[in-house]
Parts: C-alpha cells; sequence; structure tokens
C-alpha cells in the first residue's frame, strides 16, 4: 500500500507505541486520526508532529470500550479527513491479577478496550474498505498472548484473543484486498512499564530478552508500518520481543 494521501486511524495514538505508529505514519505521506480519552499536551504534541509533516491530522477524543464512542470515533475521523483506509487499534491498558484476585469489572473492563473495541472499530471501518478494495488493518497484542504469565489472567486472555480475531478477520476480508494484522510487542519502555522496579528492569534485560535491551516504540512503529504497507502479509502476528518468547532458558 501507497500511504500518500491514504487515511488512517490510530486508536491510543496520543502516546507510546500508537503515536509512534501515528507519526510513522504521517512521515510517509498519510493523514492521520489519533484517538485519545484526553485533549491534553501529549495529544496535542502528537496532533502538531502529524501536521507538521505537511499532512493532515485530527484528534478525536474517544474512550472506545464504549460501542458508541467507538463507532462515533471511526464516523468523526471518516468526516474530518476521508474514508479510513488504515485501522491501528493500540487502545489499551494493563488488568493485573489472578483468577481470585482480579475484579470481575476488572475483567470485563479488559475486554471492553481490547476485544470489543476492535471489533466495533472494525465494524465501523471495514465497509468503506470493502467498496475502495484496499484497506489494512493492524491489532495491537502482546507477548502475553503467546505464554503463560503470573498474574495476568485477564491480560493474557484478551490480548490472546485478538491474534485469532485477526487471522479470522483477514480470512474473511482477503477476497475484497483488505489484510489484517496483529503485532505482539515484548518489553517497550512506555508509561505502561512505568511502575516496573529497577530490580525487575534489570533481570528482565540480563535474563528475560536474549538481546539484552528493552525495546522501543519505533521498534514497534516499524513493525507496524511494514505490515501496512506490504501488500502481501495479512492474518499474521508478528513479534517484537529481542526474542523473548523464543528462548527455552
Amino acid at each position: 500500500m501507497n500511504l500518500k494521501n491514504k487515511v488512517c486511524l490510530v486508536t491510543g495514538g496520543t502516546k507510546g507505541i500508537g503515536a509512534a505508529c501515528a507519526v510513522g505514519l504521517a512521515r510517509h505521506g498519510a493523514h492521520v486520526g489519533i484517538n485519545g480519552r484526553h485533549d491534553d499536551k501529549a495529544a496535542r504534541q502528537v496532533l502538531d508532529q502529524i501536521e507538521g509533516l505537511g499532512v493532515r491530522g485530527h484528534l478525536a477524543i474517544a474512550d472506545v470500550s464504549v460501542p458508541a464512542e467507538a463507532m462515533g470515533c471511526a464516523e468523526e475521523v471518516r468526516s474530518a479527513l476521508g474514508p479510513v483506509d488504515v485501522l491501528i487499534h493500540s487502545a489499551g491498558g494493563p488488568a493485573p491479577g489472578d483468577i481470585l484476585g482480579i475484579a470481575t469489572e476488572a475483567w470485563y473492563a479488559a475486554f471492553d478496550i481490547h476485544v470489543h473495541a476492535a471489533f466495533h472499530l472494525c465494524r465501523a471501518t471495514v465497509p468503506d474498505m470493502k467498496r475502495k478494495r484496499e484497506g489494512a488493518i493492524i491489532l495491537v497484542s502482546s507477548v502475553a498472548a503467546l505464554r503463560g504469565c503470573p498474574n495476568l489472567v485477564a491480560y493474557s486472555t484478551v490480548k490472546a484473543a485478538l491474534p485469532q480475531f485477526t487471522r479470522s478477520l483477514a480470512r474473511d476480508l482477503a477476497g475484497d484486498n483488505v489484510r489484517v494484522n496483529c503485532i505482539a510487542p515484548g518489553i517497550i519502555r512506555t508509561l505502561f512499564h512505568q511502575n516496573m522496579t529497577p530490580e525487575q528492569a534489570r533481570h528482565n534485560i540480563d535474563n528475560r530478552i536474549p538481546l539484552h535491551r528493552e525495546g522501543t516504540v519505533d521498534d514497534v512503529a516499524e513493525m507496524v508500518l511494514s505490515l501496512v504497507t506490504n501488500d502481501f502479509i495479512t492474518g499474521e502476528t508478528v513479534t517484537v520481543d529481542g526474542g523473548m518468547t523464543m528462548r527455552i532458558v
């Protein structure tokens, strides 16, 4: 896919991985709508970066865990920039706890933001992609979806739903030239890991990550961009984790 003048929607696009993806798409000539829950300084800085690259940008404030707001977000970007060609669902959040420790409300909330939001966003954007016979969808999962992780029963479960949703959607939409892929980041230094202790960070680098370093948001954004632009990849889940999930010891 040639991204020049394409319209992209990036949920969670005001910070972290989502923001890096949004700016990367803009660098390749796409008009980019970013979604976040707050119209704050960070969101405006990302929007300024996008528009500073000579393309159009739009900030859509919405909580995409709420179905009506997810669909409204997609429609707002459509009205501001045009029909969405590329959807990247990066919005999410932590959901710690084991089966007995996690609150029921937190379990359902994890599904709302990670899985149900993807469902409603795709329902809102796929019709235009099918009509144009071109489109790309990227869902952001996690390496927590691929291996057993302690004290993350909800987070691991919802992130594991996304690769299967990816495969099913990719199979259904292949005939319309709409590609769907998934990315599973490992330990990427963002606000998501702000509560990690120095000891935990050192343990990860020394023992868990074969490349012995944390990833960056740009490491993930580069792979997302590749999946968006490569017209012969669909239905795949790609890990960006420094080799963490491939190791035995």
